[in-house]
Parts: structure tokens; sequence; C-alpha cells
């Protein structure tokens, strides 16, 4: 985005804050849904600031303008905002202050801090009010100044809802709407708003696209024993999909009737989920509000069902070809010359188009070559679009949507000559993902305490990463979805038979290279005994994972004798879907070492 662009819209914004009275105002990255990626619509920090990354907060006063964001983006942030005038605050740093520590040393006693409670979670909004009331700063509700503020700002998305058949949901609506209606009754509460717009998907067995890479619709419910209200604009849905809905014992409000609904809900109890309800929710609800840390949706849709976990399987056997076709492609390609990042985001999403089930990305494409991978959320651009050459690494993490199931895999691929240094650090990260892959673990492990196995490698050679090494995969849905992970700070939800979870331990050194191995896992049972159950993951993608930039006495014997088996299973599930040079591509890919 153009720096002097940026530069007047926050101009534009410190006099709509002038005009209203506002010191300060908080403007963060979501939506009213809290959803990792936001339609056109709710992109508000990156309209005000020019920063496109998925995370960050910017706050703007009279004379500065900061923006927090986390280590998976402080190299790109650095160069969005050079010239706008915006301060990076490098988010989890010890020597950077949070942002009411920020606001409290230099705003006054009395002064107002303006937040659009529509985008803010109640967390968030607690997190920030108390702390600066205890300053004598006051915390104000803002109706969205950007509707003010953004011309031909972008409307809300209207795509059509698509039902997602029993035979590929594995359960009906109206039987998922029981189930949380039995899990209200034990929280003691009468109902729940439900604000994720997967969870309202999960729920309702429909998908849409109203939402870039999600295949969501921008919606709410409100479920009680007695009913289930979805508000969301009525052109969305045909004549069969609210016959559908009535069958499931659904009822339609429109999407701007929640707030109504919520200011006359009859029943004593309504619950919220804090960390993922925005604020206004909870405002509107009042005095019947119940605060719960977590939703019993995101446990229920995160145990995937026999008929999903076959869907994944269906869909990683798609993914697993068009990868394979994209590999045997990409070397001589690049040996030729002329191949770009976006050339092999272009053709890998060709290749997926193959299969009729296939219903776009997951993500956007992370190809990036070099020491661009080092960026970790690095997406090239036509600006950015680095050629490749027949050295060094290209990381490739993509993913899709597949009627079927949801993939998410990255691949570190050597296209050359490559440095001792790049080697070594290969097979540390591979031999973290394989650690990991092993595991075997007894019936109350959450991933925190499986995180050491993928970093133990790294942590012996003084590396580390410093994002998550796995999250869980929605089923046609999201491709980032909890409550369970693993990671380095403590998740306490624990890793049950029939969750998807990624393994994905990467390294990351600036101006070098970037490295990154992904496989989509399943829990699955896997013995029990004197000491109780046991569990264990198995791999979901299928995909071969590069041999060449291996050092064989690095790598170790299981984790070579692990590879060498994954490998096979590889071979033995996609040589069907393959033939002439892709298959004996495949073959040599697999071949045991």
């Amino acid at each position: 985005m153009n720096k002097n662009i940026v530069c007047e819209r926050i101009k534009l914004f410190r006099s709509y804050m002038s005009e209203k009275g506002l010191n300060a105002f908080i403007v963060v990255s979501s939506d009213p849904h809290s959803s990792e990626y936001v339609a056109d619509r709710w992109k508000c920090r990156e309209w005000v600031s020019g920063f496109d990354g998925s995370a960050g907060t910017v706050v703007i006063t009279a004379d500065k303008a900061l923006l927090w964001t986390d280590s998976r983006y402080w190299l790109a942030a650095d160069k969005a905002l050079a010239g706008t005038g915006i301060e990076l605050m490098k988010d989890g740093l010890a020597e950077t202050p949070s942002i009411t520590d920020w606001l409290s040393e230099n705003l006054k006693k009395g002064d107002v801090v303006g937040v659009d409670t529509t985008v803010c979670t109640v967390v968030d909004f607690g997190a920030w009010k108390a702390p600066l009331a205890s300053c004598g700063i006051k915390t104000e509700t803002v109706n969205d100044p950007f509707d003010e503020l953004w011309h031909n700002r972008p409307a809300v998305p209207l795509s059509m809802a698509e039902i997602m058949p029993d035979d590929v949901a594995g359960e009906s609506a109206s039987s998922k709407i029981a189930r949380l209606r039995e899990a209200l009754k034990k929280e003691g509460v009468d109902g729940m708003v439900v604000t994720m717009l997967d969870e309202v998907a999960w729920l309702t067995n429909l998908r849409g696209n109203d939402v870039e890479y999600n295949p969501v619709l921008v919606s709410y419910m409100i479920v009680t024993g007695e009913d289930a209200v979805l508000y969301i604009d009525d052109c969305k849905l045909t004549d069969e999909v609210k016959a559908y809905l009535q069958s499931q014992g659904i009822s339609v409000a429109p999407y701007s009737g929640i707030w109504q609904a919520l200011k006359e809900y009859e029943k004593d109890t309504l619950m919220i989920h804090t960390n993922k309800c925005n604020a206004a929710v909870a405002l509107s609800i009042g005095k019947k509000v119940v605060y719960r840390n977590n939703s019993p949706i995101a446990l229920m849709k995160a145990v995937k069902n026999e008929v999903e976990i076959k869907g994944f399987e269906r869909a990683m056997l798609s993914e697993g070809v068009a990868m394979v076709k994209l590999l045997r492609w990409l070397k001589p390609a690049v040996d030729k010359g002329g191949v770009t990042e976006l050339d092999v985001d272009a053709k890998l999403t060709e290749l997926r188009s193959a299969d009729t089930a296939f219903r776009g990305l997951s993500f956007a494409t992370i190809a990036a070559y070099g020491e661009n991978a080092a960026i970790v959320h690095y997406e090239p651009t036509p600006a950015e679009n680095a050629l490749l050459a027949p050295k060094g690494f290209l990381l490739l993490d993509c993913g899709g949507q597949y009627l079927h199931g949801t993939t998410d895999i990255t691949r570190t691929i050597a296209l050359g000559t490559l440095t001792d240094e790049e080697k070594e650090d290969y097979t540390r990260v591979l031999r973290g993902h394989i650690s990991l892959a092993m595991a075997k673990f007894p019936k109350g492990t959450c991933g925190t305490q499986l995180d050491v196995l993928a970093r133990q490698w790294l942590w012996q050679a003084g590396e580390n990463y410093l994002h998550g090494t796995g999250h869980g995969v929605g089923h046609y849905l999201n491709v980032h979805e909890g409550p369970h992970q693993i990671r380095m700070n403590n998740i306490p939800t624990h890793l049950v038979p029939g969750m998807t979870v990624t393994n994905e331990p990467g390294l990351y050194k600036a101006g070098r290279h970037g490295i990154r191995i992904e496989n989509t896992m399943v829990v699955k049972y896997y013995r029990e005994g004197e000491f109780g159950e046991f569990y264990e993951l198995s791999p979901l993608t299928l995909c071969p994972i590069d041999k060449t930039p291996i050092i064989p006495e690095l790598l170790g014997a299981d984790a070579r004798e692990y590879l060498n088996s994954y490998h096979a299973m590889v071979y033995e599930k996609l040589s069907p879907y393959l033939e002439g040079e892709d298959l004996e591509y495949l073959k040599e890919q697999c071949n045991a070492i």
C-alpha cells in the first residue's frame, strides 16, 4: 500500500477522534466473530495501517501510531510500516510494554480511549478497561468508526449457503444441537450465543464462502432448550436450505436481528465464550450473561467422527496426488529457469483443481524461496516474488479446502546445492518432526507435554522456533481450530482419539533460510494395559519428504526407520492414482534410506 495513503488515513482518523473527544483509539484485527481471516468489510486495521498480517493491534493517539504484533510478523510488519510513521511494537519481548502499560504512560488522568466493542472480545475489552481505569483513564465503547471514515467500504458478504449432507458430515445438525443442549444443561445455563462462524457452520452443517479460505457464513445463533435460531441474511438461503433448516429444528431471523433478540431474551441465563465473543454481545445481554472461558462446541467439533476421518483421508489423497505432480515438475522447471514463487502457487492450484471436490485454498500459500522462508508467514506478491534458482531451499506451506476435508502441509525442498548449515538445520527439524510423530502417550496428555519432542534436537544446538508446533484442523472448515494445540505455553486441553493436529516444527534464520516440515495427524487409540489407555499420532498427509538434505548420522536409526515406513505408506496409497513420470518420481522419492 502507498505510504502516503496510510499517513492520510491516520490523519483522517485523528480528526474523527478529536470530534468524538477521544485521546486514543485501539484498532483490532478481528470481525464481530473473532475470525482468524476476516471478510474485506472488517479489514479495518489493515485499512488504517497498511499491514495485512492476520494478527496485530494498532493504537492511535494525537501524535503517535503503533502496531503490536507477534514474532511471526515482525519482519513483514517492519517492511509494511516503513515510511508510515507507525512504530512496530514487538509483542512478546520483555522490553515491549503492553498496550495498557503504554497508554497508561502516555495518556493522562481523565483521557478517553475508544474501542469498537462489536469487534473486540470480552476478554480483551476487560483486559484494557480495568488497568486503564485504575490510572483514571476512561474506556469508551464506540460504534464502528470505519463506517464513517472508509469511503466505499465493502458490504457484509452475501455468499449462498450450501448444505453439507449427513453422509459427509457424519452427524445431523439436529443431533449436534441435541448434544449442545445436554452440555448447556450440565453447565446449568438456559442457552448460549454462538458467535464463532465455524461453530455455527459445524452446528448447522451449512457451508458458505463469506470469508476467504474459510467456508463459512456470516451469522450468529442462539440455542436454548427449546429453540435454535440462526441469525443470517435471508438472501443467502435458497428454499431448499430453508426447508432443510426447518427439518433440523432451526428457525431463521435476520443477521442484524441478533441485537434486539439479546435485549429481549426472556430466560434467566445466556452463556457466551469470553475469549471469542465480542463485548457488544455481552453488553447487550446485560445481567443475564454467563461467562465461560471455553465453548462446549469447540471440543465437540475437534473430535472427528469416523465419517469425517474418512473424508480427511479422501482429501489427503487428492492433495498428495497434486503435491507429487508439483514436486516432479518443480526441479526440472527451476533448472530450466524462469520459475517464481507465485508460479509454484499457481501450478499447485491448477493441479488441485483436477479434483471436482476441490473448493479452494485453506490459507494463502507460502511459497518462500531462500531468505524469504525466514519470514514465518511470508506470502509472495507481484511486488515481492522471488525467482527460484537451482540452489538452496524452497519452503512450501499450503492447504486446500475439499468437500470431504481440509488439508495443511509443509515441505521444504532442496532445489540444488546446499550449505552444510542448511543440511544440519533441515535434519534437526526433520528429526523433531519424526520424534513427535512417533509419540505414544497416556490418556490425559495435553499438547504442551508433547511439544518438547519436536524441539529437542534444535535445543541441543541452541536453536528454537517461536511459533506453535501443532494446531487442530477443521473438517471442510477452518484450517486452524482448537481448543487443543501443541506448543510451549500451557494449553490444558487433552488430546483424545479423533482429534486432528498438525506436526510442524521449523527453524528460521533471518537473511539465510527457513525450514518447516508439516504433516496433519489424527490421534488414535494405541493400547491399554496396567497403566491405562495410551494414544498415538497417525499421519493423514500423504506426500514424500525430501531426503536429499538429510545427514544420516544426525537423523538416527529410529527416525530413519520411521521415515522409511512413512514413505512406504505414501507409495502404497498414492501409486494407484499416478502413472508415467509421476509414478516413477513417487517411487524414487519413497525409496528406503
